[in-house]
């Protein structure tokens, strides 16, 4: 592919004053990294992170211009190892993507060939990034509890911030693999689309955190997946039964987990961890594998909104606040 060749792909910029602004531009191949893979994105997705990033969150991204975009999904174009062959369909999530490396905003990614995975048998590459970063986190941490011998019929399994991205796949996974999940949310008024995606039970946030000052809780919950930390984790997990498990995977609640070890050493509950951006290739692939077959989320349509880069804005805004719902996916031209 020609170098000079060029694309369309949005663009944050850090202003003299510090500001950082949003605009989308023309851009051509050899503007990217280094990379030995080059890939035409035809998907991609908004998540948190990227909002983060393109609001110039220095946890996310230091160097500017810069495009974000965490899941891409798309054709090969040419790849300098071999790994792929032109024409072959390709995953990309984590790593480095969309953080410091230009990533899914725009219609070309240069990556290393290592970074991207085909795309497993059973899934488009619209469906792959319905279910992207988001469902991705999500089906990792269904494996954890899975693994740690968490079955359905240990009890409920708890979903915190259940209408977003990761909380709305992590519903939808744990029904597929036949648990009764109990999905907590802020807005309770969505909880037709939970019970459609397959909560067996909705409850508000507050009933989680009642109490959570306590240095115990009643035992409810056989399992969790969190992904709001804070406040919310610490409530999870002082209410989590004798011997069951607690994944963690995010933050937007707060960052700092304020609790005693009662519910470690009494009870024995585990704490475990999700990383998506490093995650060893056998488990990545693992992960796709299960969600493009017994885990892939059913009802898509319910838990999708489709735009094109013109439409990031207003969702970049709507994800800060806590407003949206389900998956937000990017189609590009």
């Amino acid at each position: 592919m020609e170098t000079s060749t060029e694309f369309k792909a949005l663009i944050v910029e850090k202003t003299p004053d510090k500001q950082f602004v949003r605009e989308i531009r023309q851009r051509k191949i050899s503007d990217l990294p280094p990379g030995d893979l080059v890939v035409r994105v035809h998907y991609s997705s908004l998540n948190f992170k990227d909002a983060l990033s393109a609001t110039g969150h220095p946890g996310v991204t230091r160097g500017f211009p810069h495009t974000p975009g965490i899941d891409a999904a798309g054709e090969v174009v040419s790849c300098d190892n071999g790994t792929f062959v032109p024409g072959d369909m390709v995953i990309v999530t984590g790593y480095d993507l969309g953080m410091e490396t230009d990533g899914g905003w725009g219609e070309y990614i240069r990556i290393p060939a290592a970074w991207a995975v085909r795309i497993p048998a059973g899934l488009t590459l619209r469906e792959s990034m319905v279910i992207g970063t988001a469902g991705f986190t999500a089906a990792l941490s269904v494996l954890k509890l899975v693994n740690a011998g968490v079955t359905p019929s240990n009890g409920n399994i708890l979903v915190t911030g259940a209408t977003g991205g990761v909380g709305s796949m992590a519903v939808s996974i744990l029904s597929r693999a036949g648990y009764r999940v109990v999905a907590a949310t802020g807005s309770i008024h969505d909880e037709p689309f939970l019970r459609t995606i397959g909560a067996a039970e909705v409850i508000p946030r507050e009933q989680v955190t009642e109490g959570g000052d306590r240095p115990m809780l009643k035992e409810r919950w056989a399992g969790v997946v969190d992904v709001v930390g804070g406040d919310t984790l610490s409530a999870a997990i002082k209410s989590t039964r004798y011997g069951g498990v607690v994944t963690c995977c995010g933050l937007v609640g707060s960052i700092d987990l304020n609790m005693n070890v009662y519910p470690f050493i009494l009870r024995g509950v585990s704490l475990i961890g999700i990383d998506s951006s490093c995650c060893p290739s056998a488990i990545r692939l693992q992960a796709w594998e299960k969600l493009s077959g017994d885990w892939k989320p059913e009802h898509m349509g319910e838990v999708v909104t489709e735009i094109q880069l013109e439409g990031l804005e207003e969702k970049i805004q709507a994800i800060l606040h806590g407003g949206i719902r389900g998956r937000v996916i990017v189609k590009l031209p």
